[in-house]
């Protein structure tokens, strides 16, 4: 289930919008501005879900993703990618990086919240 959302940009604004989103949605929301903020609450606390920029100062969201999936306690975990990227290059990229998926900026929150509510179902049929 899905109750505890990572999410990590460092556009400020993107991060009011995803936490104000995500909180109204019903989740609990921690936001970090960068991959290295990200990680570091990643490995201090247990994340449901990871939303992750791609274009970050210091560490790419992919790069993030790749020391995530490292880790044993996310192995299985979601993480999507939000991005102004659309081509094949990326998608191909993000998919062996082991991004679970991905949603394109500018982001319209009613597709977030339903992206997250959708993940959640699928798992709660995996569980069962």
């Amino acid at each position: 289930m899905i109750k505890n959302i990572l999410a990590i940009d460092d556009s400020a604004a993107m991060r009011q919008i995803l936490s104000a989103t995500l909180t109204t949605a019903g989740y609990e929301v921690t936001v970090a501005s960068d991959g290295d903020e990200g990680l570091e609450w990643a490995l201090a606390e247990r994340f449901d879900l990871v939303l992750t920029d791609h274009h970050m100062p210091k560490k790419s969201g992919l790069d993030l993703i790749v020391e995530l999936r490292a880790n044993p306690a996310y192995r299985a975990t979601p993480i999507l990618v939000l991005t102004t990227e659309d081509g094949e290059p990326f998608k191909d990229a993000a998919r062996t990086a082991g991004a679970t998926g991905w949603i394109e900026k500018p982001l319209d929150p009613d597709l977030l919240t339903e992206v997250v509510a959708a993940i959640a179902e699928a798992q709660e049929h995996e569980q069962h």
